[in-house]
């Protein structure tokens, strides 16, 4: 079995670039604070050495449009000439939860001036770029629904409003996909949500319906962009373009409860999960965010690879694996480091630490998915991946 080869490569590396406010008030830039702003050529290219020629990466809202009417590309600019240089295939987040200050998120003027930032930022891309341009209008609408509008964790920190904020977000995605295809037709989008599943207690059977329904609304933001539901909205099939689903150790839990472990009966292999995705809608689909922390880190990649490579011989045209964050980084809440990338989160003399064991689990995968590494005669940018399981 052959990928379709919609990315250069099979496996991904995905910047952190959340810029969010916290409930302190501190915005969060994730890119600054790992230095990729100033090393983003050398980050790529460092991660060329381990075949990673597509990632995903974030372009900054809040420090482009300061509400002036005029867009300030400074911070964008470098990060497009690197890509370029470096030959890099980049998926650019426009929205990662944050947004510029002052903006209401709730109010319809909201929606016109991420349209209107989308389609400059398309113009952008096109002026420094002849390739075809990926874009992931808006980060994890589901995830930023429940954390900002259900329980108050993420701005705009509300508590009950969580469909409505994912409406919002929705109507909101689809405006800048349609601003950015007025520019460039050619655009490709992903759209990038947590893939779940939700177990009743047995002590609480009176909870099964309760617990089915926060499964399903895993559904939610995709059904609405692809027309399916809430048509008003404006969504269509097209729009619906590519599929990312995040996947991460505590994506499967008790309703009101615990997190699942694996040798729990309930849960789910992840294998199972891409196929009813793509059963479901059957788009492109990638695993556009997964990754552990600390030595966990090897193990749980060979998880996820064993269960791509089940789900891919079962017929799941799966399409790449981004490990995400491919930088440590700073924690959101406390600042601690979190030892979960590929790379070290602060470089040293223009190159990053890296965590060699899971660089070698990493080059072990690829052999099983048949992708030759750097230095190898075979090109890379058109991998042929055999689906096997272990």
């Amino acid at each position: 079995m052959a990928a379709a080869g919609l990315f250069q490569s099979f496996f991904q590396g995905g910047f952190e670039c959340s810029t969010h406010q916290l409930a302190s008030g501190r915005r969060l830039d994730i890119i600054a604070s790992t230095k990729h702003d100033m090393s983003t050529a050398a980050d790529y290219s460092q991660l060329s050495e381990h075949s990673i020629s597509t990632v995903r990466d974030g372009i900054r809202w809040h420090l482009i449009d300061r509400g002036t009417g005029n867009y300030h590309w400074d911070s964008f600019v470098p990060m497009l000439q690197a890509a370029r240089e470096t030959g890099t295939q980049v998926i650019w987040d426009l929205l990662h939860y944050g947004w510029p200050c002052g903006l209401d998120i709730w109010t319809p003027e909201f929606v016109t001036r991420f349209a209107s930032f989308a389609a400059a930022a398309a113009r952008t891309v096109k002026e420094h770029s002849d390739d075809i341009p990926f874009y992931a209008p808006i980060n994890e609408i589901s995830f930023m629904a429940w954390g900002g509008g259900d329980v108050g964790y993420l701005n705009p920190f509300a508590h009950g409003r969580g469909f409505e904020l994912k409406v919002q977000l929705v109507r909101s995605s689809i405006a800048a996909m349609h601003a950015i295809l007025d520019v460039d037709p050619r655009a490709r989008f992903v759209h990038c949500d947590p893939i779940i599943n939700v177990v009743v207690d047995p002590a609480r059977p009176w909870q099964r319906d309760a617990a089915e329904g926060h499964r399903r609304a895993q559904f939610e933001a995709w059904d609405m962009i692809c027309g399916t539901s809430w048509p008003q909205l404006g969504g269509q099939q097209n729009l619906l373009d590519i599929i990312g689903v995040n996947y991460y150790r505590h994506n499967q839990w008790v309703f009101e409860g615990d997190p699942l472990t694996s040798d729990d009966p309930r849960y789910r292999p992840l294998s199972a999960m891409l196929m009813d995705t793509f059963t479901r809608y059957g788009k492109p689909i990638f695993i556009a965010e997964t990754g552990i922390e600390d030595e966990a880190r090897p193990a749980w990649l060979r998880y996820v690879c064993s269960e791509a490579r089940i789900a891919m011989s079962a017929g799941v045209p799966l399409e790449g694996i981004c490990l995400y964050p491919i930088l440590e980084h700073l924690g959101w809440d406390d600042n601690r480091l979190c030892r979960n990338g590929l790379l070290s989160a602060v470089p040293d003399e223009g190159r990053r630490g890296e965590h060699v064991p899971l660089a070698q689990e990493l080059r072990r995968q690829k052999r099983l998915f048949g992708i030759r590494d750097i230095g190898d005669d075979r090109d890379e940018r058109h991998p042929v991946l055999i689906a096997r399981t272990k």
